[in-house]
């Protein structure tokens, strides 16, 4: 086992020159729904879903299950999914709003070389119930921490990864045939970026604005 090295106490181990490096990391993590078709190295993916699991978990559950979808039938009907989920989605909206709907781009299921399906296992004794009698779907949540530790590091490495969330749930855990106690939190796409962009995809083609601090907190 590799051990840590910790700094002295009262020492800071990140200057401000990695602080605002990671800064710009958070800033330039963007949703990518437009890649290239080069691939990814298997061990890339598997050292970044490593990295992943030590983002933190209510009660240490740990409760992050992660599903490589290799197999072209099981993508096809992931894809086919979120064509659904998408037709359905484009009925909810009219006028100019339903023509800037139909022109997004929402996903890069097609292009992306990589599909991942992120699971919560909401079975698990692992953590004994710590932390989540009260609010139980903080286990979720550390499922969520978990991705997004995946995609700063996956952006990290050049990498660009989307989270498809115009689908079915229950056709996706279906078409991967997982355990019934596993609950789908993100189905991921990741791929080398086509395209790089500081602003995201939905501020840049006019479907909402990005919200700032003032607008977004308050004290009581």
């Amino acid at each position: 086992m590799t051990k840590i090295k910790r700094p002295p106490p009262g020492h800071l181990p990140f200057d401000a020159t990695f602080r605002a490096t990671f800064r710009d990391l958070v800033l330039w993590r963007r949703d990518v729904r437009r890649f290239r078709r080069d691939p990814v190295p298997d061990k890339l993916l598997d050292d970044l879903i490593e990295l992943a699991t030590h983002a933190p978990s209510v009660g240490l559950s740990q409760p992050w299950r992660f599903v490589k979808v290799n197999s072209p039938q099981r993508r096809q009907a992931v894809w086919e999914s979120f064509a659904a989920a998408n037709e359905e989605a484009l009925k909810e909206y009219e006028g100019t709003r339903r023509a800037n709907y139909a022109s997004l781009k929402l996903a890069g299921l097609k292009e992306a070389p990589m599909h991942l399906a992120v699971f919560a296992d909401e079975s698990t004794t692992t953590g004994g119930g710590l932390g989540r009698q009260t609010m139980p779907e903080t286990l979720r949540y550390s499922v969520v921490s978990a991705v997004q530790t995946l995609w700063l590091a996956a952006r990290a490495e050049g990498l660009g990864m989307g989270w498809v969330s115009i689908l079915d749930p229950a056709a996706v855990t279906r078409a991967l045939d997982v355990p019934a106690s596993w609950t789908l939190v993100a189905y991921l796409d990741l791929g080398w970026p086509a395209e790089e962009h500081l602003d995201p995809e939905l501020e840049r083609h006019h479907w909402e604005r990005r919200h700032y601090t003032g607008d977004l907190v308050f004290e009581r």
